[in-house]
């Protein structure tokens, strides 16, 4: 079951990686970037935990959990890759005239993760009626 496991988690554990790496570059490795690392630190115990509960499977038991993982996310890091590339390329000339743009990052950790909870309830009310 442990290697089943792992096998499941290897795709997200990759994706979870790259985008490691990529929040490092845009941030040119500054003060925030481990803080930034939480949210998706935080899907891979989820990912994890519904694995294990599962059997291996993502569905094994039930929905709620495997629906609340997917609720948590896709707005933490939808939101957190999307202000990254948005910073990254100037979007919209949206960080030009701000006095210290990178301060950005000191605080969206906490908005990806209360985005991902409210997206983790609406996936667990939802698992929960299937």
């Amino acid at each position: 079951m442990i290697r089943l496991i792992l096998l499941r988690l290897l795709p997200l554990v990759l994706l979870v990686i790259a985008v490691a790496f990529w929040i490092n570059d845009v941030q040119g490795g500054g003060p925030y970037v481990l803080r930034n690392l939480i949210p998706p630190g935080l899907l891979l115990v989820l990912a994890t935990l519904t694995l294990q509960r599962g059997g291996g499977t993502w569905s094994g038991s039930g929905w709620r959990l495997p629906l609340g993982t997917l609720g948590y996310a896709v707005p933490a890091l939808g939101l957190s890759v999307y202000l990254h590339y948005a910073y990254s390329v100037n979007l919209n000339d949206l960080f030009s005239g701000a006095r210290n743009p990178g301060q950005l990052f000191r605080f969206l950790p906490l908005y990806t993760l209360v985005a991902g909870g409210i997206g983790f309830a609406i996936g667990w009310i939802v698992g929960k009626n299937v």
